[in-house]
Formats: C-alpha cells, sequence, structure tokens
C-alpha cells in the first residue's frame, strides 16, 4: 500500500512538473494583454502611433487569454495516466480550474479595461458591439492557435501564412461549427464572469462610500 502511494505520488508529481511548464509559458502570454490593457486604456495617454502599436500587439495576443480553456484536453490526458480519483479530484481539476479561470480572467478584465476607455471618450455605445467583434476574432484565433499551431507572433514572422492557410481554412463547414460554438462560450462565460466582476466592485464601491460616510458623519 505504501509502495503503490508513494508511486501515485511520483506520478501525479511528474504530470504536474510537465503541466506546468506549458500552464505557466500560456498564463504569460494570457497576461500580456491584460497589462496591454491597462497601459492603453486606463491611462491618460494620447493615441499616438505607439499606442496604436500597442493596440495591434494587444489583439494580437488576446486570444492567448481564452486559448487556456481548449488546454481541457491535456486534463484529458492526465486522468487516463494517473487513474486515481483522489489525485484527480482533489490535485489535477482544482490545478486546471485555477489556471483556465485566471487565464478567462485576464481576458475578462481586459475587454472591461478596453469598455472602461470606450465610456471615457464617451463612445459607450460601442462596447457591446466591440466586445461581441472581439469575441468572433477570438474564436478564430483559438482555432488558429490549437488546430493550425500558429502564434500571436506569426501575425509577424509568417502573415502570408494567415493571410492564405488561415483564412483557406476556417472557410470549411466543420471550422465554421468550431468557430461559432467557441463563439457561443465566450459570449457566455464573458458576459457571466464580467457580471460577477462588475458586481463585486460595486459592492466594494458601496461598502467604500458608507464607510466613507460613517467616517464623515463621525
Amino acid at each position: 500500500m505504501k509502495v503503490e502511494l508513494i508511486e501515485l505520488l511520483t506520478r501525479v508529481i511528474q504530470v504536474l512538473q510537465i503541466n506546468m511548464r506549458w500552464m505557466t509559458w500560456n498564463l504569460f502570454l494570457a497576461f500580456i494583454p491584460l497589462a496591454l490593457s491597462v497601459w492603453l486604456f486606463r491611462t491618460n495617454r494620447g493615441r499616438s502611433w505607439v499606442w496604436w502599436l500597442g493596440f495591434l500587439v494587444f489583439y494580437a495576443f488576446l486570444p492567448n487569454a481564452p486559448y487556456l480553456l481548449t488546454d481541457i484536453i491535456h486534463l484529458i490526458d492526465d486522468i487516463r495516466n494517473i487513474q486515481s480519483i483522489w489525485m484527480i479530484t482533489l490535485v489535477l481539476i482544482p490545478v486546471y480550474f485555477i489556471v483556465i479561470l485566471a487565464g478567462f480572467q485576464a481576458y475578462v478584465i481586459s475587454l472591461i479595461n478596453l469598455g472602461h476607455y470606450l465610456h471615457r471618450i464617451g463612445q459607450s455605445k460601442w462596447i457591446l458591439g466591440i466586445e461581441l467583434i472581439t469575441h468572433a476574432l477570438n474564436s478564430i484565433g483559438i482555432y488558429w492557435g490549437r488546430f493550425l499551431r500558429f502564434n500571436s507572433w506569426d501575425f509577424v514572422t509568417q502573415p502570408d501564412a494567415i493571410i492564405t492557410k488561415g483564412i483557406e481554412e476556417i472557410l470549411g463547414k466543420q471550422p465554421l461549427v468550431i468557430i461559432a460554438i467557441t463563439f457561443i462560450i465566450l459570449c457566455g462565460l464573458y458576459w457571466l464572469i464580467k457580471r460577477v466582476n462588475l458586481g463585486f466592485v460595486n459592492q466594494n464601491t458601496k461598502h467604500q462610500s458608507y464607510t466613507n460616510h460613517i467616517h464623515h458623519s463621525s
């Protein structure tokens, strides 16, 4: 029993070590657009050529954040390798949940920051439309990344391949179905997590206002 437990723990550690490499890298890529969204949309910068360059890089890297949703396929392989319901439930699933949620949270906050910027410059009417367009573009980006293995920097290193192979591939029936399903999932999850985020912010704002009111009253 003791030997079996040690072997199981060793196997779990090996799996986690392998996962940590791609999880860390994918999270790093997911947080690039988040950092750019703060720089672009939360600071009072003029729209110079540097700003527009940052904006293009922001959109090029943005699919990396929701892309983590597709990494659930690695969980299926890990479950086959470990085959221990306790390790799967207490270790693997929580780790995957945290990593995937962190990536998608980066996506949501990035778009909230974009919406904040549009509101600040008096273009609130465009927020919903731009969010939907962004979901559609990211659905294509996720397909390119998962099935065609394109990366964000391929826009610079091999733009011709993206224009030819990338566009040609997504016009097929199966890719369009996958992209459409991805779009629906992105819309639903984004709407849900955005509501949670904004609800949390509003609750904190109300609490802060109440606290300030108490201090002023006393």
